[in-house]
This record gives C-alpha cells, sequence and structure tokens, in this order.
C-alpha cells in the first residue's frame, strides 16, 4: 500500500454576518494550489467568536500545526488565536482587517451595530430589501444567502462583532509568525490604513492589495493576495514526505 503525507490544513473563519460559503470559495483554490486543504467555519450567530476559538482548537487538535485566516472579524479572531498559540500555528491569512484595538469608532462596527438595529427594529425582509437595493450584486447575493441563515440570531451576531476588541499595536507586536494581509483600497467599511497598521506593528508580516470589483469577479482573488502576502512575510510550507511503498 502507499503511505502519504498529509496536506497541511487552514482553518478559515467568515466575517460578520457572513458564512462558510464565501469564504470556502475566498480561500479553497488558492490554498489546494499549495496541497493545502481548507476548513471553513460556519459561524454560531448566538456565540460567534467562541465558535470560531472552538474550531481552531478543535483543528490543531486534530491536525497539530495549521494556518489560521479569515474575513474581516475571522481575520481579526484568528490572529488572536495565533498570538495564544503560537506554537501551533504555522501563519495567518488575514483578508480585509478590520480595526486595531478597540472598534470604538470603526466603521464596520458602526455598521453592524447599525444593521443590528434596522434588524430589531424593521425586520429581515425589509433589511435584506434595502441593502440589496444598495450593494454591488454579488455581495447583495452574498449577504441574503448568510443573512436569512443566521436568522433569528443575526442581530446578536453583529452586536458581538461590534464590541470585538481586536489587538492592540502592542500586543500585534508579539506575534512571530508570518501573516499575509490582503486590502481593498477602495473598501470605506475595511480601510486600508488597518491593513497597513498591522502589517506596521506585526514584525513578519506583509501586505497585499486589490479591488472590490476583484472580489465580486472572482473572491478567489482575497484568498491568492493573502497568500502571496504571506510568501513575501516569510511562510515557507513543509514539504510533503515522499511516499513509501510497502509490500506485504
Amino acid at each position: 500500500m502507499a503511505l502519504t503525507h498529509s496536506p497541511s490544513v487552514a482553518v478559515v473563519l467568515p466575517g460578520t454576518g457572513s458564512d462558510a460559503h464565501f469564504v470556502d470559495h475566498a480561500f479553497r483554490g488558492p490554498l489546494s494550489a499549495r496541497s493545502v486543504r481548507t476548513v471553513a467555519i460556519e459561524p454560531d450567530p448566538r456565540r460567534v467568536v467562541g465558535s470560531y476559538l472552538d474550531a481552531m482548537d478543535a483543528a490543531a487538535t486534530e491536525y497539530g500545526k495549521i494556518l489560521v485566516g479569515g474575513v474581516s472579524i475571522g481575520a481579526a479572531v484568528a490572529l488572536q488565536w495565533a498570538a495564544l498559540n503560537p506554537d501551533k500555528t504555522s501563519g495567518v491569512l488575514a483578508a480585509l482587517p478590520p480595526w486595531t484595538g478597540a472598534p470604538d469608532h470603526a466603521p464596520a462596527a458602526a455598521s453592524a451595530r447599525f444593521t443590528s438595529s434596522q434588524l430589531r427594529s424593521e425586520g429581515l425582509e425589509s433589511v435584506i430589501a434595502a441593502m440589496l437595493a444598495s450593494s454591488p450584486a454579488w455581495l447583495g447575493r452574498e449577504l441574503e444567502r448568510s443573512w436569512r441563515s443566521q436568522w433569528p440570531d443575526l442581530p446578536a451576531a453583529l452586536d458581538e462583532a461590534a464590541t470585538y476588541c481586536s489587538l492592540t499595536e502592542a500586543a500585534l507586536t508579539e506575534i512571530d509568525v508570518p501573516v499575509g494581509i490582503a486590502i481593498a483600497l477602495d473598501d470605506p467599511v475595511h480601510p486600508a490604513t488597518v491593513g497597513y497598521e498591522w502589517a506596521a506593528a506585526l514584525p513578519r508580516a506583509e501586505v497585499g492589495t486589490l479591488e472590490l470589483d476583484q472580489i465580486g469577479h472572482d473572491a478567489a482573488i482575497l484568498g491568492a493576495t493573502c497568500l502571496e502576502a504571506l510568501t513575501a512575510a516569510g511562510f515557507s510550507q513543509p514539504p510533503r514526505a515522499p511516499e513509501v511503498n510497502v509490500s506485504y
């Protein structure tokens, strides 16, 4: 029989109100090209951050050292986990970082608070209709699917995200694993300045840039941009072990 080394594993986490479908689309193709298996996590809207941390803990227990990453708050939580588990982390894929430290006046947190308030006062159907009318078609399709799947717990999930404290710049300076950051230069909700802040504070980080229309054309550009930046930051994937043939 043939015994082969298992591929590396990356655990990827959705952004606020998003779902596993989107992060899977964003990361699976680029990671597969590197022989890395993607594990996309479906958030529990009743405890988003806790469900993410549990998923990374479980994956590290099962697979050993892993890549972690995500989009927006998913990227922030992945970086938090990496800071707490450097011996279990081979690198971080951070797409569209939302804020540094406390959310305070961050656009992404303000958007989450506003949407939560509207959902509670106007209801899901009304808010989805308004969102579809004001969003690019690709984003509207993604959010309509994920919002419906997380209802009626969606407002609580958005409130949790809006109060989540990301790592401070001081804490970022202590992380010694490579981090690949992808920013969208024209994204008002996830300002490019946040990604550059993270990269300036992290000892081993690089930034790759793109635009929102590129994500709409193919979300895999997010994963590819993160991976290119991660490689530039010094990530080196362990080589696959040679196949061993054993005869009986």
